[in-house]
């Protein structure tokens, strides 16, 4: 096959074909767009690989940071590094060349893994969200513990493969998307089995994920400023700029969320409930490089926002040179949770 016997226009070729497609790398771009989302892509892959790989290095190098919740925030960090390694990483190094030119196995290997490890931080962000719900709106009782945070741990990663498998036996495809330099689940492929694969897909995989989120921290909030009016009626201070504080990290946390996911999620749908439609490349693209920045984003919103965990990055970056306030550098079970002060007031972060 011919690049030049291919259009966007023409209806997409069966997954048996796929290789031919890879292989003859068609241009869909100006050779100006792929240069723009190489650097794009370029900026995000520096940034995710540094971020992630500075939280991996951090909290290990601390004993103290190693507690039930920061396992999951360790988790995210190496899910999230990996999404920019087999996602970020592989992409820029095909813009920089117009199209997925390393083969049609490396096609399904790169979409496999970055919706793997996608849906593992998306899920990952879910039981962070479920714990943070629970040292807050259920007490000491409820606090982390090792056994609970990995046996969640253990459900996330393998409930995961089993949604990231399903298409390598016939159940979806993976294929080109978009500008055809990134591959993911072969959304566009117009049958019953890719219809019931992205509908359940979108259901249990997103909209769930969505849903606990937006409900385990508008709880959070609800408890906290609770707590904090009757601790005022005790007589107690309550500080208005900790629950300024409290809402704006809690909604970049469900904000970024959606920004990330729920384009993609959306995509997905649409396609479902409108066969029929079309979608331009650029247009389908636009979701996928939306879900390719979380790996940036996250380590700051649930790492870099905490005053010990920066305290301790600033350490590792300093080489040591930097001495942290305090007598040691640590965390509480939950971020959401720190040590309360005379008078008991409750903070997110």
């Amino acid at each position: 096959m011919e690049a030049g016997s291919s259009s966007c226009s023409a209806p997409p070729p069966p997954p048996a074909h796929s290789a031919l497609l890879l292989a003859a790398g068609p241009t869909v771009l100006p050779r100006l767009g792929y240069d723009v989302l190489f650097c794009l892509m370029l900026i995000v892959t520096v940034l995710s690989v540094f971020n992630n790989c500075l939280v991996i290095g951090v909290i290990l190098r601390n004993p103290s940071l190693l507690r039930p919740m920061n396992a999951l925030v360790l988790s995210l960090a190496v899910s999230d590094l990996m999404v920019g390694l087999c996602g970020s990483l592989v992409v820029t190094v095909t813009n920089s060349r117009g199209s997925f030119f390393i083969g049609h196995a490396a096609c399904v290997l790169q979409g496999f893994a970055v919706n793997y490890f996608g849906l593992v931080s998306l899920w990952t962000l879910t039981l962070l969200a479920y714990e943070r719900y629970s040292v807050a709106c259920k007490g000491a009782a409820s606090r982390p513990t090792v056994r609970r945070c990995s046996l969640g741990l253990l459900f996330v990663w393998v409930f995961c493969l089993f949604w990231a498998m399903a298409p390598l036996f016939g159940w979806s495809s993976y294929g080109p998307e978009g500008v055809q330099t990134s591959c993911a689940l072969a959304w566009e492929e117009r049958s019953w089995s890719n219809y019931s694969y992205l509908l359940l897909y979108t259901l249990l995989c997103f909209l769930l994920p969505i849903t606990g989120i937006v409900f385990c921290y508008s709880k959070v909030l609800a408890s906290m400023n609770k707590l904090n009016r009757s601790v005022e009626l005790q007589g107690g201070g309550c500080s208005q700029k900790e629950n300024v504080h409290a809402a704006r990290m809690v909604g970049a946390m469900i904000t970024a969320f959606l920004v990330c996911w729920l384009p993609y999620a959306a995509l997905s749908l649409v396609v479902v409930v409108d066969p029929e439609l079309h979608i331009s490349p650029l247009v389908a693209t636009i979701p996928m490089y939306f879900a390719k920045t979380s790996p940036v984003y996250n380590p700051i919103i649930y790492f870099f926002s905490n005053k010990q965990f920066r305290e301790a990055a600033l350490e590792v970056l300093s080489c040591g040179r930097h001495v942290p306030h305090g007598h040691r550098v640590g965390i509480h079970a939950s971020s959401l949770s720190r040590e309360t002060n005379a008078h008991s007031r409750v903070s997110p972060v």
